[in-house]
């Protein structure tokens, strides 16, 4: 099925050529799981998004015309992902941004990727990339539309038993996976890296520090990462995925993931 896309509104495939989106990478996006006309982690993308646009400088789009649009988009769909992506729009040649800038609004709806069963029961394989993420506080935890780390990270492997990447930073420090943030579990002590220099702060791992308030957000080295008891990545999209095995070293699916995996399903997902 082809996706169902709006651009400010209006059924359309195609933005202009000098839009700042295609020219720099200037702007925002969040990507949303619908079960029909809900969104049960809406909020939380909303928030991530207005926090984006205050650092960027970008004007927020109303919340409520964003939702109309992705439930017109999602239309008739039992379950959808909703991508919006926000731009700063047209603009003169040149890094400097438009004084007064008219933000491009793109809205589009897919097909949420199938069901997996074993995955979600039995965990994923995922491999250590190659690729280091550089720090940028000012853009840390934000998904802004350059993600030229993550395509190249992904681009690193072909194998369709590897379900995700790990990502490290320059420092050697943990970070997150291509498309999902990390969690891991210490005698039964729920920790996630830290996000304050790189890294996207996903929605799915908002859900997940707010339900379980006692979990640590630290700094995690790959050393100590394999030393966990339990691994998991989380995602809007794929929800809790277990880690059963990081470049050979097994890791349980324990009672940790199995919880946050019920919480998960309890949202409505």
């Amino acid at each position: 099925m082809m996706p169902r896309v709006l651009v400010d509104g209006q059924a359309s495939d195609r933005v202009a050529a000098l839009d700042r989106g295609l020219g720099y990478g200037d702007g925002l996006f969040e990507t949303i799981r619908f079960a029909g006309a809900e969104a049960p982690l809406w909020a939380r993308h909303m928030q991530r998004l207005d926090e984006g646009c205050r650092r960027l400088r970008l004007p927020m789009p109303d919340p409520a015309v964003l939702l109309a649009e992705a439930r017109t988009a999602s239309q008739g769909m039992d379950h959808a992902v909703v991508r919006i992506t926000l731009t700063r729009g047209s603009g003169a040649r040149g890094y400097a941004p438009p004084a007064q800038p008219r933000p491009t609004r793109i809205v589009a709806a897919f097909e949420p990727p199938p069901f997996d069963g074993p995955a979600q029961s039995g965990g994923i394989r995922v491999r250590l990339c190659a690729l280091r993420l550089a720090p940028q506080p000012l853009l840390a935890g934000l998904k802004h539309l350059n993600r030229l780390e993550q395509v190249l990270a992904r681009a690193e492997w072909d194998d369709p038993a590897i379900a995700e990447g790990l990502l490290c930073d320059t420092g050697g420090l943990a970070i997150c996976a291509t498309a999902a943030n990390l969690f891991a579990v210490y005698a039964g002590k729920l920790t996630t890296p830290a996000l304050d220099r790189c890294g996207v702060a996903g929605v799915a791992r908002a859900e997940i520090l707010a339900a379980r308030p006692q979990a640590q957000v630290r700094p995690i080295l790959l050393a100590e990462l394999r030393q966990a008891d339990e691994l998991f990545l989380s995602s809007s999209v794929r929800g809790i995925l277990p880690v059963r095995e990081l470049d050979g070293h097994a890791f349980a699916v324990g009672p940790v993931t199995r919880a946050l995996q019920a919480h998960w399903r309890a949202l409505g997902f």
